[in-house]
């Protein structure tokens, strides 16, 4: 077998990368649904816009003291692809504190998944693909509400769930290209801050002098805190790094697990009960992420240059 024909060990498609870029993306997973669920006790005091731009902007201020991304300069092509992740990043956070204002977390999370579904299903080629994200998909559809809950669920916040579906594959396309034009924890540092720029005004626009309050602040600085590691400065950094050393397709049907997580998210802090068939959708989506992992690795003619 000749050189051509054999993955680099530090290639960002072989097998131990691979590994490890799936597990990163497995422990931001678990962690953004862990800081959604405690989030939500911030809501009575600042509302969805509020705790949003609390979250994101103490986020961006830890990621920018601990990486300084503004060293070394910029080119176009860098700031363009920087303000299209975090313009995305921004908006998706927003949308899905705006739909958890409004509907479940399993739910929400459930139809925000439509989003990198969708990218994983349209950058498919290979007819295994085809058959996890059948699954993922048939794993979503028994975590949806159905009968006289889904009746009541708010309209308002299921397009806001099905907004921030669209804003996260846009943040999986524009973080992939801006990952590949400079260090993953850069990119997401600046993202953030860009991100931080879009939220910020609006949560001091909802919450009025409650942002702008010392005393209320301080109050809420610790658990405030522990979301935004939680929920975003944990969590990008490591989607940074596994957006780098996966396809397109191949992170979106891994997220396949984010509604499984999200279920299991809620019965640990919320006290959800799951029903057996909320547990059979966490198989079945499980199962689609196992499946896809094994079958991550991408055959040498099919590698970019």
């Amino acid at each position: 077998m000749t050189e051509s024909n054999v993955s680099h060990p530090d290639s960002p498609h072989a097998p131990s990368s691979l590994a490890f870029a799936i597990l990163t993306l497995f422990i931001a997973m678990a962690s953004i649904q862990g800081g959604a669920s405690i989030a939500k006790s911030l809501f009575p005091v600042l509302g969805a816009l509020g705790t949003t731009a609390l979250r994101v902007s103490l986020a961006a201020l830890m990621l920018a003291a601990f990486f300084r991304p503004w060293r070394g300069g910029f080119n176009q092509s860098q700031i363009s692809s920087v303000l299209l992740y975090g313009l995305a990043l921004g908006s998706m956070n927003l949308m899905f504190y705006l739909a958890l204002a409004r509907i479940p977390l399993g739910v929400a999370v459930t139809l925000e998944f439509s989003g990198p579904l969708l990218l994983s299903a349209l950058t498919s080629r290979r007819l295994i693909d085809g058959l996890w994200i059948l699954l993922a998909l048939g794993g979503m559809l028994l975590l949806m509400p159905l009968g006289e809950f889904s009746a009541a669920l708010d309209p308002i916040g299921v397009a806001f769930a099905l907004g921030a579906g669209l804003s996260w594959a846009l943040y999986i396309i524009f973080g992939q290209q801006a990952s590949r034009q400079m260090a993953g924890t850069r990119a997401s540092s600046l993202g953030m801050l860009v991100a931080a720029s879009l939220v910020l005004p609006m949560g001091i626009w909802q919450t009025g002098e409650k942002l702008l309050n010392p005393e209320l602040l301080l109050q809420i600085l610790p658990l405030a805190l522990l979301v935004a590691i939680l929920s975003s400065a944990l969590p990008y950094s490591l989607e940074m790094i596994a957006l780098k050393r996966l396809p397109a397709k191949t992170f979106g049907i891994l997220m396949s697990v984010e509604p499984a997580l999200a279920a299991l998210s809620g019965l640990i802090f919320l006290h959800e009960m799951l029903t057996p068939l909320q547990w059979l959708a966490v198989l079945c989506v499980m199962s689609a992420s196992v499946g896809s992992a094994m079958s991550a690795r991408i055959p040498v003619e099919e590698l970019p240059n």
